[in-house]
């Protein structure tokens, strides 16, 4: 009696049936984590590329003088700016109005009469003049910079990620066309 038991053990010790359901069920999950994971930092890749192009349209849009023999202030570059930041995020599909200001400006001032039109959120924030920072003796070219944040939240279960909402940055210079 005690061979056949031993023998029997022995065949259930050796016999690999069902090894490969216990190994999808602790692979898939751990993949299932990583295809989503994937997914959503393209989606936040894209929304980047998204806010950037609208940064870089507003700026663009903001350093064209609008009437050479109409005075044109600061307002009317910092209006171009913000109307063309709107349009191409509408175009994009995502909302205008979800836009917030960083704490922090990102470029110095140019000497001169300075202007920063920064609202808290709705819109983008406009300098102008600004100095790009540069290594040529002199400093840089005065211009306008464009810049905002915009939230992008991640949903990944199971993690420190899931429904946590970030703040993607967008900047843009371009040198002013009166220059």
């Amino acid at each position: 009696m005690l061979d056949l038991t031993e023998k029997v053990l022995r065949l259930f010790v050796r016999d690999t049936r069902g090894a490969e359901i216990a190994e999808a069920a602790a692979v898939l999950p751990l993949m299932f984590m990583v295809l989503l994971g994937i997914f959503w930092f393209g989606q936040a890749f894209s929304l980047y590329g998204a806010i950037t192009r609208a940064a870089q349209e507003g700026a663009r849009a903001g350093a064209v003088p609008t009437c050479t023999t109409c005075g044109a202030g600061a307002t009317t570059y910092a209006t171009n700016a913000s109307n063309a930041v709107n349009a191409t995020l509408i175009a994009s599909h995502l909302d205008p109005a979800l836009m917030q200001t960083p704490s922090q400006p990102l470029f110095t001032f140019c000497p001169g009469i300075n202007s920063t039109l920064c609202p808290a959120t709705g819109s983008p924030c406009v300098q102008l003049p600004v100095q790009k920072l540069t290594s040529s003796p002199g400093g840089g070219d005065c211009g306008i910079s464009v810049y905002f944040q915009y939230p992008f939240k991640f949903w990944l279960p199971f993690t420190s990620l899931n429904k946590q909402q970030i703040m993607l940055t967008a900047s843009a210079w371009v040198r002013m066309e009166n220059q």
